[in-house]
């Protein structure tokens, strides 16, 4: 049986499509997140702000802190500042390595950084070529330290013929000493990278005298040179001062450009020495173990105190992960290659590796400093130019005396919030699409158990009746007690009902024309005594008329007969090889007497076209449908009969030229009892049995026949199709 319409949208199909709007869970449980980041980030931002108001809180009524003896504040850009440095350094290994993090605190001199020099007060030396130098100074254990990288695109060293040592690159050295007097001048100008040999100089950089308390050493880099020396600290007053000179020429020696932290090798001009005090750094170092950057400022900004890294200062303790030991390794695959690049096209992965401009400076900017010096504590978040990286920043003010000394800046990066929040999604994410795909899965495996039986029971509903309408199957009730099988159970009893039914029908006529010819026999013969016996016309009139009703009766008990006799008698009959063009050709002419007011066309090829079959039964089907055409051809128009072998198949029509079939019984018109004649034209009595019994034959010799309509005119035409015999 076929279908006219097949919706692709089954049942399997739908649950599945509703199961989809369980992606509605991870969005939620994603919006869920995102609200408790941003709770948590507020929760963060508290915290680093009461970090900065307890450590501010510490530091507060003691002005001494911020100001040691003699020393003034820092606030000129020729100041220095002294780091402490908390672990001993190494003069003689040849690098800045063992500087470490202490080098983000370096500042960088150029060619706006001029001076008046002792050689000649009344010029300035301004650098407009590539000489610069970036310095850090420190203290450790009773010394000054402090180093030069240098970029010089020419190095001339001291010649060792020289007197003098200002005839190459130096570096010049000036302090005031610890009475405060005068200011003392020293000069390292070696012969060649080695280790410092200093020496005390005059104003005039004259009289040169070896100075044997500052050490260090002097090595060449691929952009210039870099020095590292230590002083010890009793050798330094207030004020100190680094100037790099430079010389080009290597034979006329002369000085071509200078660059100092000063602008003058003076008392005046030299730069105050900032010495932190060892207090702020016991306070501060009680507060170093809370994943947070801890700075303390002055108030000119410049940085006193630094505890802590900006790059791991998440500010959350987050747990280790999970040793790929005891992830199995299909899963980690899985998480790795397939999940991971798939929630990151969503998520953002964090990254330490960035470098933020505002740490890299002796100073520190931004609006929560600001805001502090002006004695209102503040909180912000920054974003890092070209990186997804966010900053929380807190300031607290320093007060003393109702003064505001400086400022205590706490930072942390958002990196570890966002991992936190990474790490909930991935879990949250896991567990879902696991739950929905088990969810999925049973869905699917579910709607397939109902979509089978469906299908199973749709399958025995359509082999029930056979392509020529009779019941042959039954379906087999299901012993399920869900409501298919309630529904399996109701067609079981339809169909064993409609099966009884349908029999009692199909037996009908023969048990009729079994049962009603006894009586017309009966009625048959006293109606032929009756006319023997009765010799008036009157009388004899009415007996004619009831031996035609009986005659008429005996023709529908025949009829009625017929197709059942006809099944009797095809199941015992042998078919044998027969040339369908023969048969209709010796047909065609007895049609022609038994029809002598219809006109007969025959179409036959002259090469036979066999078939297996009975001439008898052939030429019984030819005379239903002879029979049918000639009853609604039109007058004066031919009955054409057409015979032809299409590839393994036999095909004969017989066409008439008529009214058109109605196009819903077109499929009916070979069921038993169908009849599309008008009453008014029924002559003879019919029962629709002519086209099944013509159905039946071309059953019973393989083939298939068809009603449609002509297209060349007005008319119907019926085909038959049997396949062609080759043996």
């Amino acid at each position: 049986m076929s279908h006219s319409f097949k919706n692709p949208f089954g049942i399997r199909f739908q649950l599945v499509f509703l199961s989809s709007f369980l992606l509605v869970i991870p969005w939620l449980g994603y919006r869920y997140i995102l609200e408790m980041e941003q709770y948590l980030r507020r929760g963060q931002e508290q915290t680093i702000l009461g970090t900065a108001q307890a450590l501010a809180t510490a530091l507060n009524e003691r002005p001494e802190l911020f100001d040691e003896g003699s020393y003034s504040p820092a606030r000129r850009s020729e100041d220095l500042y002294v780091y402490p440095i908390f672990s001993p350094l190494s003069l003689d290994d040849g690098s800045l390595d063992d500087w470490g993090s202490y080098q983000q605190y370096e500042v960088a001199y150029g060619y706006r950084d001029y001076i008046r020099t002792p050689l000649n007060p009344s010029r300035y030396y301004q650098n407009e070529s590539s000489l610069q130098f970036k310095t850090m100074v420190g203290e450790h254990d009773g010394s000054l330290y402090a180093y030069f990288k240098v970029t010089d695109d020419k190095i001339i060293y001291r010649s060792r013929d020289a007197l003098s040592v200002n005839r190459s690159d130096f570096l010049h050295i000036a302090l005031l000493g610890r009475n405060g007097e005068a200011v003392h001048n020293y000069v390292i100008a070696p012969h060649e990278p080695e280790f410092l040999y200093p020496f005390s100089v005059d104003d005039n950089f004259a009289n040169p005298i070896y100075e044997d308390r500052i050490s260090g050493q002097w090595y060449e880099t691929e952009s210039g040179y870099e020095i590292e020396l230590q002083i010890p600290m009793d050798m330094l007053g207030d004020r100190l001062g680094f100037a790099i000179f430079d010389v080009d020429d290597q034979k006329t020696r002369t000085m071509n450009t200078v660059v100092a932290t000063y602008k003058a090798a003076d008392a005046e001009h030299l730069g105050s020495l900032r010495i932190p005090t060892p207090e702020i750094d016991r306070i501060v170092a009680g507060m170093g173990h809370n994943n947070s950057r801890i700075q303390v400022v002055d108030r000119s900004g410049r940085v006193l105190l630094t505890v802590g890294d900006i790059q791991t200062a998440t500010g959350l303790a987050l747990a280790s992960p999970i040793t790929q030991e005891k992830v199995n390794k299909y899963w980690l695959f899985v998480q790795n290659r397939i999940l991971d690049p798939i929630y990151y096209q969503i998520l953002t992965k964090p990254s330490n590796d960035f470098i933020d401009e505002l740490y890299s400076d002796v100073t520190r900017e931004g609006a929560h400093i600001d805001a502090a010096l002006q004695g209102r504590a503040f909180t912000q978040f920054r974003t890092l130019s070209d990186t997804d990286t966010r900053l929380l920043e807190a300031a607290h003010p320093i007060l003393a005396d109702g003064e505001v000394m400086g400022a205590v800046v706490v930072d942390q990066n958002m990196n570890g919030l966002r991992t936190f929040r990474n790490q909930a999604l991935e879990t949250l994410f896991n567990t879902i699409l696991a739950v929905m795909l088990f969810v999925a899965l049973g869905l699917f495996l579910f709607a397939s158990r109902i979509s089978n039986r469906i299908r199973g029971l749709r399958n025995q509903a359509e082999n029930i009746i056979d392509e020529t309408g009779r019941i042959r199957n039954t379906i087999v009730a299901s012993r399920n007690s869900d409501e298919i099988g309630d529904l399996s159970r109701s067609f079981s009893s339809i169909v064993e009902r409609l099966t009884q039914y349908t029999s009692y029908l199909e037996n009908m006529s023969s048990r009729l024309s079994h049962e009603l010819r006894t009586p017309v026999t009966v009625v048959r013969s006293s109606l032929e005594n009756l006319g023997l016996t009765a010799k008036d016309k009157e009388s004899a009139v009415y007996i004619e008329r009831a031996e035609e009703g009986i005659s008429r009766l005996n023709l529908i008990l025949t009829n009625m007969s017929e197709a059942t006799r006809l099944e009797q008698m095809l199941q015992t009959s042998e078919k044998e090889k027969i040339d369908l063009g023969a048969v209709l050709n010796g047909c065609v002419e007895g049609y022609r007497l038994a029809y002598p007011e219809s006109e007969f066309q025959l179409d036959i090829p002259e090469y036979p076209v066999n078939i297996n079959g009975v001439p008898e039964y052939i030429a019984q089907l030819l005379d239903k449908l002879i029979a049918n055409a000639v009853e609604f051809s039109y007058p004066d128009q031919p009955i054409v009969l057409f015979c032809r072998a299409l590839r393994d198949h036999a095909v004969f029509k017989v066409a008439n030229a008529g009214p058109y079939l109605p196009e819903e019984m077109k499929g009916r018109l070979f069921d038993s009892m169908i009849s599309v004649r008008p009453q008014e034209k029924q002559k003879q009595p019919h029962l629709g049995m002519g086209l099944h019994i013509a159905r039946i034959i071309t059953d019973f010799h393989g083939g298939h026949i068809k009603a449609d309509n002509r297209e060349d005119q007005e008319g119907a035409v019926i085909t038959v199709v049997i396949p062609q015999f080759y043996r």
